[in-house]
């Protein structure tokens, strides 16, 4: 599956109008520059994926509304796994991957 930054962007910028916030302000909520923020919203910059998950805590949704377009919501499960992510290094969050494949896998 190849992404489309352009629709990301647009995701991103609808989600941000939604909210009523300016490109400034969601920057600062998500700790990148508002000229950064503008270049994502235009897909003249691609975004980390540590920049999509800042992004989509910031505006109270999940990475998946940006990235394909759909927003799985719950009761705000999805924030407190992501709280708890937000803390790992980069083996415990191998580890956290590696757990979560084999548990989609297991659940087919």
């Amino acid at each position: 599956m190849e992404l489309d930054y352009s629709e990301i962007g647009k995701r991103i910028a609808s989600r941000r109008k939604m909210l009523g916030l300016s490109q400034e302000q969601l920057g600062e909520m998500a700790d990148i520059s508002r000229t950064y923020m503008s270049s994502i919203e235009r897909a003249q910059s691609i975004p980390s994926t540590e920049v999509i998950m800042r992004l989509a805590f910031a505006l109270d949704t999940t990475p998946d509304t940006f990235l394909v377009g759909a927003a799985r919501m719950d009761n705000g499960e999805w924030r407190d796994v992501a709280e708890l992510l937000r803390g790992m290094n980069m083996q415990q969050l191998s580890l956290a991957r590696s757990f979560l494949t084999w548990l989609l896998e297991e659940l087919k």
